[in-house]
């Protein structure tokens, strides 16, 4: 069986096979094999799991633990009390390894531009190179947003966030590859993805979303955490409007 969790974060760490044979000083079909499934030695593994900044244990799971098991965890990569306790640069670099899609759900989402003042560039960079980003809102007039404003004691100021994040946002539309619609589902959940990695925040009645936990996910299977997840985005995003 071959090694997924080598070979995504060989490209989350933009790592290729020659970088892995300097490090290792092996040739190129035994790193071929490795990929394949087969387990190197522990120097040999230790080499590559700071190379890719990887724990060994994620990388090469003992023999005892099934990687396509639906009963595992193993797609999650790490899980935070809150969801301000995930520092600032690990979002920024979510965003710049991104290449091929970005997905964004939320109310507001008006903290990703307060903490990057500089993301609506970086998308329109992204989205020249190709990456397809798609970015869902709730409708400042919807009924969920009324009914969260009220849970979360806001006095009425979410729709309002909205509005400034779409005001950010501004110079993103009409750019190819950039698509901003309205939702107006009850959200139980805010997902960030990038290309095969996926940040989630679960909410909680009556918690700001910085409060809520977060949960890091990287995929591994077609059919595990992540998918469902990455499901349930389709599943809205079929449902919004396009915002003009």
């Amino acid at each position: 069986m071959e090694n997924e969790r080598l070979r995504n974060a060989m490209l989350a760490a933009r790592v290729d096979v020659e970088a892995i044979i300097r490090a290792t000083n092996v040739d190129p079909k035994t790193v071929q094999r490795w990929l394949k499934g087969r387990i190197p030695h522990p120097r040999h593994r230790w080499k590559i799991a700071e190379l890719l900044k990887e724990h060994e244990d994620f990388l090469w799971p003992k023999p005892d633990e099934d990687i396509t098991s639906h009963a595992r965890t193993s797609e999650v990569v790490a899980v935070y009390a809150h969801r301000s306790d995930l520092p600032a640069v690990v979002w920024w670099n979510l965003f710049v390894q991104a290449q091929k899609q970005i997905d964004l759900l939320g109310y507001a989402m008006q903290f990703l531009l307060e903490q990057h003042s500089h993301l609506e560039i970086l998308l329109k960079e992204k989205a020249a190179s190709g990456c397809k980003i798609r970015i869902a809102l709730a409708d400042p007039t919807c009924q969920a947003v009324q009914l969260r404003d009220e849970e979360e004691q806001l006095g009425g100021t979410l729709p309002a966030l909205i509005q400034t994040t779409l005001f950010h946002l501004r110079d993103l539309h009409g750019c190819s590859g950039i698509e901003i619609g309205y939702h107006a589902t009850s959200m139980y959940n805010s997902i960030f993805r990038f290309d095969n990695e996926m940040l989630v925040t679960p909410h909680l009645y009556g918690q700001h979303g910085a409060k809520a936990p977060l949960l890091y996910l990287r995929c591994l299977e077609q059919n595990g955490i992540f998918t469902t997840f990455a499901k349930h985005f389709e599943t809205v995003w079929a449902t919004t409007s396009p915002i003009t």
